[in-house]
């Protein structure tokens, strides 16, 4: 799917989200990118065969 120089990472990297935007829907708070991988802003993702990576959120530590 990727035509850049160098090549954007895979859907099965696990850089797979530094892959560049070709569309981006803000309103509806997701953006496709060039792996076929839709990254959503909770950091949630769902990968071109249909696999959701559940958002990656940090974990806060109470003193």
């Amino acid at each position: 799917m990727c035509s850049h120089q160098p090549m954007c990472p895979s859907a099965d990297s696990a850089d797979r989200d530094a892959a560049r935007t070709v569309a981006s829907h803000p309103e509806q708070g997701w953006s496709l990118l060039c792996n076929g991988v839709v990254l959503f802003d909770d950091t949630g993702e769902q990968l071109p065969d249909g696999r959701v990576v559940e958002p990656r959120r940090p974990v806060l530590l109470r003193a």
